[in-house]
């Protein structure tokens, strides 16, 4: 008899922990790549996460965090949050590898490196101006030119005068043909050859760009809001509200040789030269990652090459990516 009450017990138990969760059906599958430990499970999120993408933009919705090693499902927020490591915001202010905020001011109608690494180049096009009796550029992200697998693409906030948060101020280009991504949903387009996913995860001017086993960019359209130019003096003109973007990145597999404005700070022996306890820790290196377009990656510290793609490719497929693969903080580790 007590056999059987115990068996019941745990019976009842599975039932209400099973009540307790969504299942995410086959999600892992179709969103994580070969090269993930979550490829072909089936996992579940907590109950106060939806399965399934919700229609509301402040939801969290279920997400498999295909980087980690335990591979598990979460509620995550659609929008980059600005405050966490890999992320680039405001007048730009980033957030290191290192866990360290440093601001990076550029020059206005030019473009930097953010991250260049053998298989990934990722520029960010400045615009803003400077007002009189400045001494330097109020500068913001407005595009992201990357290149990857010899091919481009391009996401950019396009111009504004005045800010309509139900107009999309979002444009995207896959090798120098536009994207075509409904809005008003949770629309999704993927390349030809499904290289790269585009989700909408809102209406508008939110999206999450996914180039498997490489990047996650969680990105913004966002303008410069009457408080922000009383609180930071930016003088914004009555002709362009300097709509630009919020993003954050999450990699897999940054190599340690990476560079850019933001990809060293991934270096595992990086020195950051912002100052410790300075509020806004400004660093320079605009001469060193200043690239003469938004798609190209010829700054001076560049190290993308789309010949070393091939290469690494190569490489991949001679790697032991089983289970006694290890990960590391930015992504998978296997041995040869």
């Amino acid at each position: 008899m007590a056999s059987k009450k115990a068996s019941f017990l745990v019976i009842l138990a599975t039932i209400v922990v099973l009540g307790a969760l969504t299942q995410v059906k086959a999600y892992s599958s179709s969103y994580c790549g070969p090269w993930s430990r979550c490829q072909g499970q089936t996992l579940y999120c907590p109950s106060e996460c939806p399965s399934s993408d919700s229609n509301d933009p402040q939801a969290k919705v279920c997400r498999i965090d295909c980087y980690s090693p335990k591979c598990k499902a979460e509620c995550k927020h659609r929008k980059p949050n600005c405050n966490s490591p890999g992320s680039a915001c405001y007048d730009p202010r980033f957030i290191g590898g290192d866990g360290i905020v440093f601001y990076f001011h550029g020059k206005v109608n030019h473009n930097f490196a953010l991250i260049s690494d053998a298989n990934l180049q990722i520029n960010g096009r400045f615009i803003g101006h400077r007002p009189v009796g400045r001494s330097r550029d109020f500068t913001w992200i407005q595009a992201l030119g990357l290149l990857f697998n010899s091919h481009t693409f391009s996401l950019e906030a396009t111009k504004s005068a005045t800010w309509d948060a139900k107009i999309d101020n979002l444009k995207l280009s896959f090798d120098g043909e536009e994207v075509t991504l409904p809005v008003g949903g949770l629309s999704t387009w993927k390349s030809p050859e499904e290289e790269i996913k585009v989700e909408r995860t809102s209406g508008v001017n939110s999206v999450m760009v996914t180039i498997p086993g490489v990047v996650e960019i969680l990105a913004n359209v966002v303008p410069v809001t009457a408080e922000d130019d009383k609180i930071h003096g930016y003088n914004v003109p009555s002709d362009d509200c300097f709509a630009h973007l919020e993003v954050q990145f999450r990699f897999a597999g940054l190599s340690d040789g990476v560079e850019g404005v933001l990809g060293r700070t991934y270096q595992p022996d990086f020195k950051n030269p912002a100052k410790p306890g300075v509020a806004m820790a400004v660093v320079g290196g605009e001469d060193k990652y200043k690239t003469s377009s938004l798609l190209s990656a010829d700054c001076a510290n560049c190290v993308f090459d789309s010949s070393n793609v091939e290469e690494t490719k190569k490489q991949m497929v001679s790697l032991d990516c089983s289970a006694k693969g290890l990960f590391h903080g930015n992504g998978i580790v296997c041995k040869k």
